[in-house]
């Protein structure tokens, strides 16, 4: 059975959701994001009306890591766009490493909701001295925007790639008071 993390807007608790028990226990919009298999959470704050965690391998610290997957809830902002927020991240990162690449955003809906993914590479970050690739993607609520993800520091193999990629599809959002965005587990 697949164990999932469901993030709320109102309560950045993580809730162990297991099969349809933990359907009953959403309530109004809510993440839906798995912990990796061998991953733990590194880091865990709410701020300034955002929410975030990072999440490493077991083994591993958010200081060093080889992977990682950050999550991050901007409640209530209804204003941002996932393409220009993905822009600007991109415009940052570029900012952040000389020669970085980055793939346009593609668009479409997650659960009717509008989103967007990119992958940004990086060959050599100035932070790490390590070359460093992340894959994003961005949600579009109807109470809060979500961004997630997943970073390799290394070049990744095409196997991490597509891991990366199959991983960020399977993020969702839902809303157990919309019938348009259902809590599917």
């Amino acid at each position: 059975m697949a164990i999932r993390y469901c993030l709320s807007t109102i309560a950045f608790a993580s809730l162990l959701c297991l099969g349809a028990a933990a359907h009953g226990q959403l309530k109004n919009e809510n993440l839906l994001v798995g912990l990796p298999q061998g991953f733990k959470v590194g880091f865990n704050e709410s701020r300034n009306g955002m929410n975030m965690q990072e999440w490493v391998p077991v083994n591993e610290t958010v200081q060093n890591w080889t992977e990682m997957v950050t999550v991050q809830i901007f409640l209530s902002r209804k204003d941002l766009d996932p393409v220009r927020f993905l822009a600007t991240m991109e415009k940052r990162w570029a900012g952040a490493c000389k020669g970085s690449t980055a793939t346009p955003a593609a668009t479409g809906k997650t659960n009717g909701y509008a989103s967007a993914t990119t992958l940004l590479r990086c060959p050599l970050l100035g932070s790490s001295g390590k070359p460093e690739t992340t894959m994003m993607k961005a949600i579009k609520g109807n109470d809060s925007f979500y961004l997630v993800q997943r970073a390799v520091r290394g070049v990744p193999t095409s196997a991490q790639l597509e891991r990366t990629k199959q991983y960020l599809d399977g993020i969702s959002v839902c809303d157990t008071r919309l019938s348009a965005h259902p809590c599917k587990m």
